[in-house]
């Protein structure tokens, strides 16, 4: 088998995003103006960044034999993501996530995560992860996958490096619970809230500094409009953001990892990464959607 890029492992989700002309409280209705559906899930959607940048990606997740299943595996066909590393549960439904969207772009979510909470260790082929240059990990919302997760970075082999994005689900299981995790992790990327969760400090750059002392390589805070801030104990770099009209912010975190990820995987400096993630996250929210506005590789031509 020959090596891929980046395997990401994750939740997949298929996102149903309802356009209501309130978001409804108990006891109240609302009526739904538009409906739209989009496949998705963090490590998936920089699973699919990576891809149209060219990258040889892979990924570890799981979906139902239902239409949600079929959908999340086309896309990723479509998109070149290889899926043999994917598992196609006989029972249960694949994840989705109901999204009702105001006149005002709030947002209320409700994930049903279905079989993503069911992945077990035995139905993982660590050879598919062992030859990959890096692995990239987001949160699950159950605890099954998450215990999964943490034995498969048991198994691998140390050539392999940890990517870990832990969003706002894992970051408040605390560092205690993410240390398994966190200490084999060779580039962590929290926002500033996250960080915070994860470290108690206010102060981005001491949290990244901290989590530097406890052994993560690099550490990219995402700093949404602001742009990022990097550093490897070293080198620090505080990266503005790419000025561009914002549509939907939906994904932009996702997109920076793909970006962030790409420069990495080809070398560059770490100045370039930041600039990489920032410039996929701006494309990314220039569109509606987590994964349209995502750019290929010829538009990587715009940061010359």
């Amino acid at each position: 088998m020959s090596g891929f890029d980046v395997v990401g492992f994750g939740a997949l989700n298929v996102d149903k995003l309802f356009k209501v002309n309130s978001i409804a409280a108990a006891e109240e209705e609302s009526f739904i103006e538009d409906y739209t559906e989009a496949c998705g899930g963090s490590a998936a959607n920089t699973a699919v960044g990576l891809a149209r940048l060219g990258c040889k990606v892979g990924f570890i997740g799981k979906v139902g034999g239902d239409r949600e299943g079929d959908l999340l595996l086309k896309d990723f066909c479509n998109e070149g993501v290889d899926t043999d590393g994917t598992i196609r549960a006989g029972q249960g439904k694949s994840g989705s996530v109901l999204g009702f969207v105001d006149k005002k772009g709030a947002r209320a979510l409700y994930i049903n995560s279905g079989v993503n909470d069911s992945i077990k260790f035995g139905e993982i082929n660590v050879e598919y992860v062992s030859q990959a240059q890096f692995l990239h990990l987001t949160s699950f919302v159950g605890e099954k996958s998450f215990q999964t997760q943490k034995t498969l970075l048991s198994a691998i082999p140390n050539s392999v490096k940890v990517s870990f994005d832990p969003g706002a689900l894992y970051a408040r299981k605390g560092y205690a619970e993410l240390e398994p995790i966190i200490k084999k992790t060779f580039v962590l990327m929290p926002n500033v809230l996250e960080l915070e969760l994860l470290t108690g400090e206010t102060d981005y750059c001491k949290g990244a500094d901290l989590m530097v002392g406890r052994g993560v390589k690099i550490v990219a805070v995402k700093l949404g409009g602001d742009g990022c801030y990097v550093t490897d104990g070293r080198e620090r770099h505080l990266t503005k953001a790419f000025k561009v009209k914002v549509v939907d912010t939906t994904g932009a975190g996702d997109a920076f990892c793909a970006g962030f990820l790409y420069g990495l995987v080809n070398g560059k400096s770490l100045f370039e990464c930041s600039r990489l993630g920032n410039f996929v996250a701006s494309r990314c929210v220039m569109k509606m959607g987590a994964r349209t506005g995502l750019p290929f590789t010829k538009d990587l031509e715009l940061l010359s």
